[in-house]
């Protein structure tokens, strides 16, 4: 599998980062792109289209990040879900690690550390 074949799922309550994400993994060649604008949708986005990979937003409302992983990883133990975290989440990207996370992202989130994620998620 290569980046370009990648269906990936973006979820984040701002429509701002969820546009700069979904532009970014365009120009990486990503064409399968999803969104979620809470944890609620981003689940049931989630069992509609079974992503490869999914970029979660920890802080969110209806339902947190943390409460969406919990749900995939219930529905798909081996969803790949990488944590986007800003600054003040430690606790909350501590518990998303424990609960099975893939990986966790820094925001703002920058092309190259999006590439770095792609490339580990299809080894």
């Amino acid at each position: 599998m290569t980046i370009q074949d990648l269906k990936v799922l973006i979820c984040d309550d701002s429509m701002f980062v969820r546009r700069k994400m979904k532009d970014s993994l365009s120009a990486l060649g990503v064409t399968k792109i999803f969104e979620a604008s809470d944890g609620e949708k981003a689940v049931v986005k989630y069992a509609e289209s079974n992503p490869d990979i999914v970029f979660m937003d920890i802080v969110m409302p209806v339902k947190t990040g943390v409460d969406a992983l919990k749900d995939i990883k219930s529905i798909d133990p081996d969803a790949k879900v990488i944590m986007a975290s800003s600054v003040g989440t430690q606790k909350n990207l501590k518990e998303a690690i424990s609960e099975g996370a893939f990986d966790f992202l820094q925001k703002p989130i920058n092309e190259r550390d999006l590439l770095k994620m792609l490339e580990k998620a299809v080894k």
